[in-house]
């Protein structure tokens, strides 16, 4: 049976009358998202039409899903809230500590052993609030929360970019910060701008080498890594019905690598199986009494440009596997042009290691499709050029394969099985041991949904390319980026030539899922007599304190920090890998802040001027110099500034810090909300040529800041160091609630006083 099974008939006892009047208030056929979203209202029944990429809406989400990285902060936050337990279902998982080196078991003991601190906080606070905790070597959140917690029509909110993989099962997921998971957790509205809508239709099937992995990124291609900022990506057409429902998880995974607010697919019959697959017959047929309301109006797929912002329409017939990289998740190459590409770019083509899994890729259908392919190894007489890896996404993913005998071909191979974790996916792979992670240039390739410079490794000099998990395995056994399994032949061990033939897989295990033990650790009914202690002297915990409102007095004579310079992810502000071990103490982890980021003064990372002595030294360390000199500081950024992970360490230790405003020339959307919830100024420019204007030196002066208001852009005075000064404008999104939070110093301070 499900988890919170009467939650979920209570949803779908409301949504067709909410539905309805969202019907008769637009006056049309309803698109899937909207059905969800007009559904989910704060204000329950619908009553406001609601403009698209103008409007902010208050919804209701039916629940929060935290991984153990961004957890700490938020129950840190949510420790202040002053509830006596959380007020939706709420889970907790840990898989982000896990660090991959040896094999799943050793590096499970380790990560028990370097993290019990963290992870007897997590378990003790989630028993005390009500919260389900999901034990470390349970699986990776996404993975998880499509087997156990999704469900069509719902809506949900994670404090993980990648919470978008339950779409997979016709929810709205949404990535979110650790703050509006708490205002959740308390009771309260979740606020989000009412989303534009982009339909991709599918046309033809899938088949061959091709794969779900190939439609996302076939999609990043034509949409890039900000085309889909502000939109809720909604598929459908014959190929969506054709594909599975894990295919489905996976195409809405990388929908955050287009900067897409969610996507989803409407409910169909791979969606029906996988339920009753994974022990949920029950939530399979709650939704079949509703199926209407589970997928858009007939109208709107027959005419999708009626009512969608933006259609894109794939032949799945026609679609190439493809391999995106390197450096970024948008740049896509179709595996018959690589060959071309890596020479014309000088792209290593030895595969030093090829990596499948993840939260991303790490089904059943995935895991035995790759190894319908390792299996030919032995048949074909071949050996494997690469190393290779896999990591499971959760335990019964794991325990179902190993009892199918997947687990065995792998190793026939000399694979590596990774703890059921994310691993080498966010950096926490020690591929270099005590070596320095500064290597040549060498190529991987794998299945994850990101390959940002330094993320999978810390090397700068590694290439990552991300494919599906068949490519990678046919890749990683050639050895050689320009393999193209489609066309290519091999040469096995006696000088023949052979050929891979396509792979082939299960949509689900023939013989069911199984576990032992899931890793699932129920609350108590009645925590108020757990006690979360948190040592003054740990360095990894670290009791909040609320942060002090910005005064307007601050604001002026203020000093650059850094001019970024080209792309600043959410992983340059504040890295992942090692410092993964501070996302619970804030000021220990803030000693990675911007350290990534490039200095368009000098193409340097870690290295900016300090103006009170004219010397330079790493980020972090000028900005506690201005902090001690109690000045406050800008941070200046290019285009889709905060791009990749939700994590909100990247708003809160420039915060912490000191940063008051950062100014920029476009936001990723979650980093931007982030922002505003800790009470500083997220602001664009007006004129984005004014970019080129910031000098080294310069001090800034915000000089109509009493008068900040919704819709009003706010005038900034910026003096050079010869004595010249410019005036910009910068534009913002603030309403006034989001103006109380900057009064007030965050969004958490307003909680704290409504609730006093």
């Amino acid at each position: 049976m499900a988890f919170d099974i009467e939650m979920i008939k209570q949803v779908y006892a409301q949504m067709g009358t909410r539905i309805d009047k969202a019907r008769e208030l637009l006056g049309r056929p309803l698109t899937l998202t909207e059905k969800i979203l007009y559904a989910h209202l704060w204000d329950k029944t619908p009553n406001t039409v609601y403009t698209r990429g103008k409007d902010y809406v208050d919804f209701a989400p039916d629940r929060v899903a935290c991984q153990d990285a961004t957890a700490q902060m938020a129950l840190l936050q949510f420790m202040h809230a002053g509830k006596p337990k959380v007020a939706v279902p709420t889970t907790v998982h840990c898989d982000h500590l896990i660090q991959a080196k040896v094999d799943a078991a050793t590096d499970l003991k380790r990560a028990n052993e370097t993290s019990s601190e963290v992870f007897n906080f997590l378990e003790s606070v989630s028993n005390k609030y009500g919260i389900g905790f999901w034990k470390p070597g349970a699986g990776i959140i996404h993975q998880v929360v499509l087997e156990n917690y999704a469900f069509p029509g719902g809506m949900m909110i994670g404090t993980d970019s990648h919470t978008v993989n339950a779409g997979g099962l016709g929810m709205l997921a949404i990535g979110v910060g650790g703050a509006d998971a708490v205002d959740v957790m308390a009771g309260m509205a979740w606020e989000l701008k009412f989303p534009k809508l982009i339909g991709v239709k599918l046309t033809g099937k899938l088949s061959g080498w091709t794969a779900p992995k190939d439609v996302i990124l076939k999609v990043a291609d034509i949409l890039t890594v900000k085309g889909g900022t502000g939109a809720i990506i909604e598929y459908f057409g014959e190929g969506a019905l054709a594909m599975s429902c894990t295919g489905k998880g996976t195409i809405c995974n990388m929908g955050a690598e287009v900067g897409a607010t969610t996507s989803t697919f409407g409910y169909d019959d791979s969606m029906d199986r996988y339920l009753r697959a994974t022990d949920r017959a029950d939530v399979a047929d709650a939704a079949l009494d509703v199926k209407q309301h589970l997928t858009a109006d007939p109208e709107v797929y027959a005419d999708p440009g009626n009512y969608f912002d933006q259609v894109i329409e794939i032949d799945l017939s026609t679609l190439e596997p493809h391999l995106n990289g390197p450096f970024t998740p948008d740049l896509a190459t179709p595996i018959s042009k690589m060959s071309e590409a890596a020479k014309a770019n000088d792209w290593p083509l030895n595969v030093e290691v090829g990596l499948i899994g993840s939260c991303t890729n790490s089904s059943y259908e995935d895991i035995s499709r790759a190894a319908s392919l390792a299996k030919q190894v032995a048949q074909k007489n071949l050996t494997t050029k690469s190393k290779f890896t896999i990591t499971p996404g959760s335990e019964q993913v794991r325990y179902t394969i190993e009892r199918d005998g997947l687990i065995d071909t792998f190793n026939e191979i000399g694979a590596t099985v990774f703890a059921n974790a994310c691993g080498p996916c966010i950096g926490m792979w020690d591929r270099y041991g005590d070596k320095a992670a500064s290597g040549p240039r060498n190529t991987i390739v794998h299945s994850f949904n990101r390959n940002f410079a330094k993320r999978a490794d810390g090397n700068p000099n590694t290439l990552a390319f991300v494919g599906s998990p068949e490519l990678v395995t046919a890749i990683a056994i050639a050895g050689r980026l320009d393999f193209n399994p489609v066309t290519d032949t091999l040469i096995n061990n006696d000088g023949q030539e052979v050929r891979l033939e396509e792979p082939r897989g299960y949509e689900l295990p023939p013989e069911g899922f199984a576990v032992e033990d899931a890793g699932f650790m129920a609350p108590e009914a009645d925590g108020s007599h757990v006690q979360v202690v948190v040592s003054p002297d740990s360095q990894r915990l670290q009791l909040l304190e609320p942060f002090v409102p910005i005064s307007s007095a601050s604001l002026q004579g203020m000093k650059l920090l850094i001019k970024a310079f080209g792309k600043c992810t959410t992983d340059h502000i504040s890295m992942a890998g090692p410092w993964l071990r501070y996302r619970g103490h804030l000021d220990n982890i803030a000693n990675n802040t911007l350290i990534g980021a490039v200095n368009a003064f000098n193409k340097k990372t870690n290295f900016v001027k300090n103006q009170l002595t004219g010397e330079y030294g790493g980020v972090p360390d000028v900005q506690r110099a201005y902090k001690a000199a109690g000045i406050k500081t800008l941070v200046v950024g290019d285009h889709n500034y905060g791009e990749g992970s939700s994590r909100e360490h990247a708003a809160m230790q420039p915060r912490h810090l000191g940063v008051a405003a950062v100014l920029v020339k476009s936001f990723a959307r979650i980093h931007e909300t982030n922002l505003k919830k800790q009470g500083m100024l997220g602001l664009t420019f007006a004129q984005e040529s004014d970019y080129d204007l910031i000098q080294e030196d310069d001090t800034f002066n915000f000089i109509d800041i009493d008068a900040f208001a919704p819709g009003k852009p706010l005038t900034i005075e910026v003096a050079h160091s010869n004595g010249a000064k410019d005036t910009i404008l910068a534009n913002h999104t603030y309403n006034a609630s989001q103006i109380e939070w900057f009064k007030e110093g965050s969004a958490l301070n307003v909680i704290k006083k409504e609730n006093a």
